[in-house]
């Protein structure tokens, strides 16, 4: 499967990279300039709370790892198009950023945002070719995966279970160590 906007990317189980070691990637853009998507299932320690003052103690929604690239910056993908203007869609009630006051103001007025919304520091991002390149080094693993399943990505157990959605060959990845030297 080649990669585009709303795939999903499973790095290879030896892969040793911080950021992306049994990780998930979402592809938010893929085009001739490059790629641009972000880490799924990195849960990192902070809550959106930590960032702005005005959100209800009670809405603890958590921030994820996107990637390495312009680690300071926050970024959010949501199944709220039709209420966040300016959102940039990525797949079928996927979208990508957009009015961040309106998405402030919405969660603010006490609507529900459990499973429609999911935060991240950063990004990861390919120039031109560059992502073809790593595919065809097998470092990647291109697959789709269903909405929901993507705003509850957590931990390496979402990993395995894209590894298992995708089936045949890959399923031996499961059982690889993390480390290829301790096995």
């Amino acid at each position: 499967m080649q990669p585009g906007k709303g795939k999903i990317l499973i790095s290879e189980p030896f892969l040793q990279d911080v950021f992306f070691q049994r990780s998930v990637v979402l592809l938010v853009e893929h085009n001739t300039h490059g790629s641009m998507g972000f880490v799924l299932n990195k849960r990192t320690d902070l809550l959106l709370n930590d960032f702005f003052e005005g959100f209800d103690d009670a809405l603890h929604l958590p921030v994820y790892l996107g990637g390495p690239v312009l680690g300071d910056r926050l970024f959010f993908i949501h199944s709220l198009g039709d209420v966040i203007p300016d959102s940039v869609l990525i797949s079928d009630n996927l979208y990508f950023d957009g009015d961040f006051n309106a998405l402030k103001q919405y969660m603010l007025g006490g609507h529900p945002v459990g499973g429609k919304i999911k935060f991240f520091l950063g990004y990861s991002g390919w120039t031109e070719n560059q992502l073809y390149g790593e595919i065809k080094q097998d470092a990647w693993l291109v697959s789709r995966s269903s909405n929901r399943n993507i705003m509850l990505a957590e931990g390496e157990s979402f990993w395995k279970h894209s590894v298992e959605s995708v089936g045949g060959s890959y399923l031996t990845w499961i059982n690889y160590p993390k480390d290829p030297l301790l096995n």
